[in-house]
Order: C-alpha cells, then sequence, then structure tokens
C-alpha cells in the first residue's frame, strides 16, 4: 500500500510517500481500506516535532474514514463504512495518511450514508470536537449566545452550523476579511475580524458579553476571550490554532475575569456517539447542515495540503484520496 512516512520532525520534504506492507489486523482490531482522511494541526504538530510521544518513523493521521477490510473478531462486517480517530493514531502508531490503516476496534464507528467520499472524510475528527465542547465542555442551551475563537477553521466553522442548528446566536471570528462570507454562509449571526483583540467588538454586540465562548486559538487570545464573555458565562479551551497550549506563571485570580469559568474539552472516538455522527450525515444529506469542506488533493500532493494548513489559508477542512474515487477495495460492495 502507499503510505506518507514521517522519519522525524522536518519541513514539508519530510512528508515521504512510501511503499509499505498492508497491517495484518489481530483480534480487537480493524483493518479499513481508507476512502478519504481530513488534514488536521494535530498532525502539523507532529510534523513540526511539537507532538508529545510520538514515535517514529510514523505514518501521521489521526482519522480516516472508509470501509472494512479485514475484522478478525467480528465487531463490524467487512464492506461497512466506518470512520476512526484518536486513540494514539498517528502517535503511538501508523495513523490514516495511508491506503489502509488498522486501528483498536473500540475507536470505529460505523455508519451507512451515499453522501461523496471527500465530504465523509472532513466529518470524523471535526464534529468530534465540536460535538464535544458545545455539550460536555460548554453545556449550551437554545436561545444562549455563542463567541467561536478561530471561527474559519474546520472545528469553529463545524461548531457554527451545530450551534446554529441548536437556536444560539453565533459570533465568530476570522482574521480576513475575504472569509468573512463563508462564516455568513454558514448562519453565522456576527462576523468578527480579529486584530488580537475582540472582547470589545463583542461587547458591542451583546453588552454584557457572551454566554459560551469556544477557544480554538490557542493561550494567546484565551485573555481575551475570557473578557469577552459575561459573568457567570463559560469558555471552553478546545484548540490551538497558534500552536501555544501552556499559560506561563498561571496565577488564576489575576488571570480569570470574576465569575467567567474555564473548563476544556479534548475527546476520543467513544466521545462521538454513533447516532449523532449518523444523524449528522443524514442532516448533510437533506440539506438541513453543511460540512465546510475546504480543498481535496490526491495524496500525491500531501506537501501541498499541509503547506495550505500551515500558512492558514485552508477555505475549511482539506481532505485528501488515499486513490482515485473509481476505486471499491475487494468486498467493499460500494
Amino acid at each position: 500500500m502507499r503510505a506518507v512516512v514521517l522519519s522525524g520532525p522536518g519541513d514539508l520534504t519530510a512528508l515521504q510517500i512510501k511503499d509499505l506492507i498492508v497491517p495484518e489486523p489481530e483480534p480487537g482490531q480493524v483493518l479499513i481500506a481508507v476512502k478519504a482522511f481530513g488534514i488536521n494541526r494535530s498532525e502539523l504538530h507532529t510534523r513540526l516535532g511539537l507532538a508529545e510521544g510520538v514515535t517514529f518513523p510514523r505514518v501521521p493521521g489521526i482519522e480516516a474514514a472508509g470501509v472494512v477490510a479485514v475484522c478478525p473478531g467480528g465487531e463490524f462486517v467487512p464492506g461497512q463504512q466506518v470512520v476512526t480517530m484518536m486513540g494514539g493514531m498517528g502517535r503511538t502508531f501508523d495513523g490514516g495518511y495511508a491506503e489502509y490503516t488498522c486501528v483498536p476496534a473500540s475507536q470505529v464507528i460505523a455508519f451507512y450514508s451515499d453522501l461523496p467520499w471527500p465530504t465523509i472524510g472532513a466529518v470524523p475528527e471535526m464534529l468530534q470536537t465540536a460535538h464535544g465542547a458545545l455539550t460536555d465542555g460548554l453545556d449550551v442551551r437554545p436561545g444562549q449566545s455563542l463567541l467561536v475563537r478561530g471561527g474559519t477553521s474546520s472545528v469553529g466553522m463545524a461548531a457554527a452550523v451545530l450551534a446554529k442548528a441548536r437556536g444560539l446566536t453565533v459570533l465568530a471570528t476570522t482574521r480576513s476579511e475575504s472569509k468573512a462570507e463563508r462564516l455568513r454562509a454558514l448562519g453565522v449571526d456576527h462576523v468578527l475580524v480579529d486584530d488580537g483583540e475582540v472582547a470589545a467588538q463583542v461587547h458591542e454586540v451583546l453588552g454584557d458579553g457572551v454566554d459560551t465562548a469556544l477557544e480554538l486559538v490557542g493561550t494567546p487570545t484565551l485573555p481575551d476571550t475570557l473578557r469577552a464573555t459575561r459573568r457567570h458565562g463559560v469558555v471552553c479551551f478546545a484548540g490551538m490554532l497558534s500552536n501555544r497550549w501552556t499559560v506561563p506563571d498561571f496565577y488564576p485570580i489575576d488571570y480569570l475575569p470574576r465569575g467567567v469559568r474555564l473548563t476544556a474539552y479534548g475527546g476520543e472516538a467513544t466521545d462521538l456517539p454513533a447516532s449523532v455522527l449518523q444523524g449528522f450525515l443524514d442532516d448533510v444529506a437533506a440539506g438541513r447542515a453543511t460540512v465546510p469542506l475546504g480543498q481535496v488533493f490526491p495524496i500525491e500532493r500531501i506537501r501541498d495540503a499541509h503547506s495550505i494548513m500551515e500558512g492558514d489559508r485552508a477555505t475549511g477542512k482539506i481532505v485528501v484520496l488515499p486513490r482515485p474515487l473509481r476505486w471499491r477495495p475487494v468486498g467493499s460492495g460500494r
């Protein structure tokens, strides 16, 4: 099989396409024929040597979508459509940047959909993070307001879509006015151009501030996001687009505005219920929801995909196809 391999941290040239032996799954594992995989900042961290617990050489990729090729334990049926994510993928064992990936059955979620594979490939990690942050992290309720800091990221756009479906007023940030229309097309109520400080803009719109805020940029903007939140409001830290995720010399009394609550979210495949995944895909198929799909590349252009992500030039979730879409794995039935 063809796979993208990192022999160690480096620039774009560290992403090498190589021929590897197809993994043989053991009982409790699933071999997935990958149809599409999304590109994530986590993999940029891995390539740059910023991620913890990574051993090399490694096939990166924290998610994948495809069909079951082999499942010795019988948890899934060959040909069944599935997604997988997290659980050490692309860090402690080989991940989704390949024609096949072998993962624990516990982190595989089955679904059925006639949506195109590039669309499906954009969903797993994006939906898991957005759904988990809004539910576990923020416990949002209809009628509340939400600030999405890092609104043009794939997770940010997914969070906006989910929040609007739940009846929230959504404010979202972008550093580029040229991307504002994309947010409005997703239903965002107020687009804020982010120059590093948006709290004043938020208070101009809502007075006391937002009820809830999703921080996806990282610790550089977190203090301003906290200031944009009303007393007894909640901020959930769930992303690190800035590549900075720690606060030096953290002193809570000085750092946190009075009465503002700070939480965090980082989930696994088990945090995304199969019913939520299926329901979202059904909503997309019916036109009730939108997948913020960006550029789609063949695996041969993996460096281009990473370059766009690293340069913050993405217009949505970047997806890569390991093989042409006309390909069907043996036993797929699709």
